[in-house]
């Protein structure tokens, strides 16, 4: 028999939507956190074209805004691999792993990894740039990557678990709770 989970919390979303601005109608209302994440976007986008270019002509119009809107868009839709997240925020975690990497969590967190133990950038970018080996490109890859045989030192000999249950009563678990307990009204010297 398998157990089935079901997540509810997706039903009782409620979207705010921005119905005008700035005095223009807007209908039947934009998303209002698409709306801000996407000005945000164009922002940025504009702005920075505009400190490295100047302002946009006709031709490079399109240029300017075209990009940030499309990103704004689809990254404001949810996902269809995770649907509790939207695109952009997997987009961003992918473009993360990629860039940074994975930093491993050992022992739950009592111990920071060394940086031996992350994943090797050639783990990390080589099955997305495979397709770069046989271009001109593959020997600056390769160099980018870093050598191929490098393994990630491990920690050490793997731990054998020989464990055997066993089943305790309710007696034993009393006895053994009855002898690690201190009676309250008594003292350590009357024992």
């Amino acid at each position: 028999m398998s157990r089935t989970g079901r997540t509810y919390t997706r039903h009782f979303e409620l979207d705010t939507r921005q119905h005008e601005l700035l005095g223009i109608d807007l209908g039947e209302g934009a998303p209002r956190r698409a709306l801000v994440i996407g000005i945000a976007i164009v922002a940025l986008w504009f702005g920075g074209l505009t400190l490295l270019f100047g302002l946009p002509g006709k031709l490079t119009f399109t240029i300017y805004f075209l990009p940030p809107m499309i990103v704004s868009v689809y990254g404001a839709q949810r996902s269809r691999i995770v649907d509790r997240r939207w695109n952009l925020t997997r987009w961003a975690i992918g473009i993360r792993y990629l860039v940074l990497g994975h930093r491993p969590i050992i022992c739950g967190g009592q111990r920071a990894a060394a940086r031996g133990e992350w994943i090797a950038r050639r783990d990390r970018w080589a099955p997305r740039v495979a397709f770069l080996a046989d271009s001109p490109l593959g020997p600056l890859l390769d160099r980018w990557l870093g050598p191929e045989d490098t393994a990630t030192p491990g920690a050490g000999a793997p731990v054998r678990l020989d464990s055997r249950p066993r089943l305790y009563g309710p007696d034993t678990v009393a006895r053994a709770t009855r002898r690690r307990t201190p009676i309250p009204h008594q003292k350590k010297g009357d024992q």
